[in-house]
């Protein structure tokens, strides 16, 4: 298994043993043989992304339409990368169209760059490449109706900005249908990494939904990183929040799958929570499943999965094994998810991670008809 450095030159395509049915959000840059390619596609295997069949991209109309801003494009079997790059060294990786960003590359005090993301490289059941980690959004929409739609597929709407200052790169996903649009708004800085969202709900009836943007930040080892702010701040217990990116250890996911993972699976979200329920009544008495964190300066080196309420906007987490540092920021959510595998695994290993998420999974976002709710997570590298 390969971790961080994805996409070497013999690397051709990537797959996934377990597609989610989507919606698909057409576009000039996907091939012109798209309609067609639609067609067949019932008879015949596509490549998927972690879980996500995808129709090929356009490198070309991409390259012609959108180059000039500090970003070059690369396609890669039915998928594509985008490759943001500043000046001053900052680098990121964004794949189309599932949108999944697997690297952050900036600049440190000792001259070189580190990679701040954690992205892996797995064998599917029919060998073909899974790629998890990095940073992804997994939201969970439901309208009056209670028919759930997530946003799986991305089209690139638009970039600005150039590699001296910034490039921000807007995609965009739309349930026709629902009449939701969701817009992701990738902002590289000299010395930050923003991800914002946008949700509009077109309908005329409530929409409401929940859901994260998740980080994969790689650490030396969880026992030699330390979250430094959320002292005060209350927390719920809660089973590791399955998404189709999240990296979980094996033994874990095998006892998700039969509990936890079958209800995410089956009915997003909101079988998520309904779950959950059920788990807390059953771990009753084995872990305090609500309290409030005592401690400024916490070791990640135990197991631990749970939502903070009533977070700082801004926290930073420690490794002193890399000797390095990330801020986490966000604005619009209320809450914070932290994941740590714990330190019972190889060191700068598969598990070597901690997984961040800016959430409303407690506490679900109504938007009325015509409303648009907007929110926004940063990763801020202060070690220039």
């Amino acid at each position: 298994m390969a971790y961080s450095s994805l996409f070497s030159p013999n690397f051709t395509h990537f797959s996934s043993a377990r597609p989610i049915s989507h919606h698909l959000y057409y576009h000039p840059y996907l091939s012109s043989t798209s309609l067609q390619y639609n067609k067949i596609r019932k008879e015949l295997s596509f490549p998927y992304v972690a879980s996500v069949p995808y129709q090929p991209i356009n490198v070309d109309y991409l390259e012609g339409e959108f180059s000039g801003h500090g970003v070059t494009f690369e396609g890669i079997g039915d998928n594509c990368v985008a490759k943001m790059g500043l000046d001053n060294g900052s680098t990121a990786t964004l794949m189309l169209p599932s949108g999944l960003i697997t690297s952050y590359k900036a600049p440190m005090w000792h001259g070189s760059t580190v990679e701040l993301l954690h992205t892996s490289v797995s064998e599917g059941d029919d060998g073909e490449a899974v790629i998890q980690g990095g940073v992804s959004l997994a939201l969970n929409y439901e309208d009056d109706n209670e028919v759930p739609w997530s946003p799986s597929t991305w089209v690139l709407r638009d970039i600005r900005g150039n590699s001296k200052d910034s490039i921000k790169v807007e995609l965009i996903s739309s349930d026709t249908d629902n009449m939701v649009e969701t817009r992701h708004i990738v902002t590289l800085g000299e010395d930050i990494l923003t991800s914002e969202i946008s949700v509009t709900n077109s309908n005329s009836s409530p929409l409401q939904w929940t859901g994260s943007i998740i980080s994969h930040l790689t650490v030396s080892s969880p026992e030699a990183t330390y979250a430094l702010g959320l002292e005060g701040s209350n927390f719920h217990n809660v089973p590791p929040f399955l998404s189709n990116f999240g990296i979980i250890p094996s033994d874990l996911d095998e006892e998700n799958d039969s509990e936890i993972g079958q209800l995410w699976k089956q009915m997003g979200l909101k079988g998520f929570f309904s779950g959950l329920g059920q788990r807390n009544k059953k771990n009753a008495g084995e872990e305090e499943m609500e309290g409030e964190e005592d401690d400024g300066y916490k070791q990640l080196n135990e197991q631990m999965s749970r939502i903070y309420t009533c977070a700082p906007r801004f926290f930073t987490l420690i490794d002193r094994g890399r000797r390095n540092s990330v801020v986490v920021g966000r604005d619009g959510f209320d809450e914070v998810y932290m994941y740590s595998p714990g330190s019972s695994h190889e060191i700068y290993g598969e598990y070597s991670f901690i997984c961040v998420g800016q959430s409303t999974m407690l506490k679900p976002i109504m938007l009325g008809p015509g409303e648009v709710w907007r929110g926004s997570q940063h990763l801020h590298n202060p070690n220039m």
